[in-house]
């Protein structure tokens, strides 16, 4: 790895306990370049910035060797980029507070076009499939699937991805020698071992914490021209990162749930104040301008899934639908649903036909 002097500088800055990424971008402002800033006296960085309180954070300063923490990196195979460099994601640029470094694993690159996937970490199993099968099949299409490698529909939609060969990013609210969960680090190693990128603006030993993960999810919304919740309850930081997207004027989906369940309340709402219906990868295709085969996703059919639409040889309603299934009611609405939105099959007056 080259040595990138502003991105070395940066790193040098944001090994700082207590400096964080809003200081760090305050510094850039106000003196243009890292390398500038470092060799700047405390009380004039001070003054610039008019942060009284990073007279106690920069008193480390003294102690801390830029070239020696940059051979950490370098021994350990972390890469990092900065806002200076032309392989900065150009998308995340954009957004009002893009993180003056960023640490990665693996290939990152320019991400056009990336769609993040996003969701609960208690998610159902509804909620698991869908997000599996759409990231497939947008992975198929050759879309980055941007995800925060979190238990439930972003660790889905990260191996949703890989099962197709595709590129996945999974963004962390930790350092990346920090992967949380733990129950991930395999699942890490798989998205860099295909060609995609584990990614951080925290430090590489920085530990994962409550307010980490809403930070993180700027750059998830940041990375991607399109959000698509698929399961979110009301207090849900996909919900956070959908409307981040939006205040970034990126385009925002949810998938249809359930009208009663918990999980389907976040996705559920923000169809209602406007965005975009997400029924399969088609719909995806069609907001981003992309033209490719509509046999995506829910044509797809799993075993449950192909076995109700058999049952509808003969038009039946929810209850003998349930005693024929075996499902539960809740996994038996929730496919219901899905089937009929993807045109597979009709409501009619309560009854449900094979379209």
């Amino acid at each position: 790895m080259s040595v990138n002097k502003e991105a070395l500088f940066a790193h040098a800055f944001n090994v700082l306990p207590g400096l964080g990424a809003l200081r760090l971008g305050r510094i850039l402002k106000f003196f243009g370049s890292f390398e500038t800033a470092w060799a700047s006296r405390h009380q004039e960085i001070i003054f610039k910035t008019g942060d009284e309180a990073l007279s106690a954070i920069l008193e480390p300063r003294a102690r801390i060797d830029p070239e020696s923490e940059w051979k950490k990196l370098e021994s350990s195979g972390i890469r990092v980029v900065s806002l200076f460099d032309e392989s900065y994601p150009s998308l995340l640029k954009e957004i009002p507070h893009p993180p003056a470094i960023l640490y990665y694993r693996g290939k990152l690159g320019d991400t056009h076009p990336a769609v993040a996937v996003v969701g609960t970490r208690r998610a159902t199993r509804y909620g698991l499939e869908v997000a599996e099968i759409l990231a497939r099949d947008l992975a198929s299409a050759g879309i980055c699937v941007v995800s925060g490698l979190a238990l439930g529909i972003d660790s889905r939609a990260h191996r949703g991805t890989l099962n197709t060969g595709g590129k996945t990013i999974a963004v962390l609210g930790s350092g990346i020698n920090h992967i949380y969960p733990v129950q991930n680090k395999g699942l890490a190693e798989k998205i860099i071992e295909q060609g995609g990128a584990v990614v951080s603006e925290f430090p590489p030993d920085y530990p994962p914490d409550r307010w980490t993960f809403p930070q993180r999810n700027r750059i998830v919304a940041g990375l991607s021209k399109l959000v698509v919740v698929v399961e979110a309850p009301q207090k849900s930081g996909a919900l956070i990162t959908a409307n981040l997207a939006l205040d970034y004027n990126r385009d925002v989906g949810a998938v249809p749930g359930e009208v009663l369940s918990v999980n389907s309340f976040g996705a559920n709402a923000l169809l209602k104040n406007g965005a975009a219906v997400i029924r399969s990868s088609q719909d995806v295709f069609e907001i981003l301008g992309i033209e490719t085969p509509s046999n995506q996703m829910l044509d797809k059919l799993n075993g449950d899934d192909q076995y109700l639409v058999d049952l509808l040889e003969e038009p039946s309603g929810t209850d003998s639908l349930l005693e024929k299934s075996g499902l539960e009611p809740g996994v038996l609405n929730q496919k219901l649903t899905l089937l009929e939105l993807s045109g597979k099959i009709k409501n009619i007056g309560g009854i449900f036909h094979k379209a």
